[in-house]
């Protein structure tokens, strides 16, 4: 079980990088401040006001499913932002021993079969339901792959989730980022001048 002292750290050249790259819809980061979310945030990053993360963690949960990579912070990431990751990976490990949800797929949700909307009964289920559907395709004598939706089944090579807590959090961020429009968004610098 992870503890603050034992989470992973990321720092923010790694981030940086990371938001940059190809790979950058596999990353999520996680805004925890509160009042202090004034001043600027990093760039396609999702505010979640400490003060609301109990009731927000099970849907921080379903909608990150699909990241491989997710990054909590705060202003200096030493209490909000590690504790909201410990939270997350608390919830998201008892979501997995519930069998509410897939560490590759995430929870159950609305799928398409042969053209139409139907409810995945359950993660467990779905690389049956997914070999099903491939095997209904490649015997089809017409083939029907214009109509019909092939699901795609969670792969043997899937990497775990990993979460991390960016170092130093957003101060340490803007000192470096602040005024890079490519990372960073509604960036007040006069803010930051004697932030610490």
């Amino acid at each position: 079980m992870e503890t603050v002292a034992t989470l992973r750290r990321m720092s923010r050249e790694q981030l940086s990088s990371l938001l940059l790259s190809r790979d950058a819809s596999k990353v999520a980061v996680i805004d925890v401040r509160d009042d202090d979310h004034v001043g600027g945030h990093i760039k396609s990053s999702t505010h979640v006001a400490s003060s609301s993360l109990d009731h927000r963690v099970p849907e921080i949960v379903r909608t990150m499913a699909g990241k491989e990579i997710v990054v909590f912070h705060c202003a200096l990431s030493q209490q909000r932002g590690p504790t909201a990751a410990l939270r997350y990976m608390s919830e998201r490990e008892s979501k997995m021993k519930e069998g509410k949800m897939d560490k590759e797929t995430g929870p159950p949700g609305i799928g398409i079969n042969n053209g139409s909307l139907q409810k995945n009964p359950s993660p467990a289920s779905k690389e049956q339901d997914v070999k099903g559907e491939i095997k209904k395709v490649l015997d089809s004598p017409e083939s029907g792959i214009k109509t019909r939706s092939i699901l795609k089944a969670p792969s043997p090579e899937s990497k775990e989730q990993e979460v991390y807590v960016l170092d130093k959090g957003f101060v340490g961020w803007q000192e470096k980022y602040g005024k890079d429009e490519r990372l960073t968004e509604a960036y007040a610098a006069d803010i930051w001048i004697d932030y610490c």
